[in-house]
């Protein structure tokens, strides 16, 4: 997709702070960090949001979390706890339309509920 912050990071065309990488998901530091430590995962095929998931596509569901389990050990976020977070759809907060995950953690977490 041409315009999708997303994919632009994912090609190379807007730099990031890569944290992981293979041939299903993209991994990079999130710019404005609610934690110590904030992480997105993205798929690099384009997804727009969770509700687009599909039995054709939902494979790389099971990529992200097994990224996002190396990364948090590396990170040695496994023992305290870490947060995984996504947003689907715009009531949600969800401000880039490419399916992603945060992951957040190196500090304890407010338990916020609306």
């Amino acid at each position: 997709m041409t315009d999708c912050l997303f994919c632009k990071i994912i090609s190379g065309e807007i730099p990031s702070k890569k944290v992981y990488e293979d041939d299903y998901v993209y991994a990079f530091e999130d710019i404005a960090p609610q934690a110590p430590v904030h992480i997105l995962f993205v798929p690099k095929e384009h997804i727009p949001m969770a509700s687009a998931i599909t039995s054709e596509n939902s494979g790389v569901i099971s990529k992200i979390y097994e990224a996002i389990a190396k990364v948090a050990h590396e990170k040695g976020l496994d023992e305290d706890g870490y947060r995984i977070v996504n947003n689907c759809g715009e009531n949600a907060g969800q401000t880039v339309f490419h399916l992603h995950f945060h992951l957040l953690g190196g500090k304890k977490l407010e338990l916020k509920m609306c």
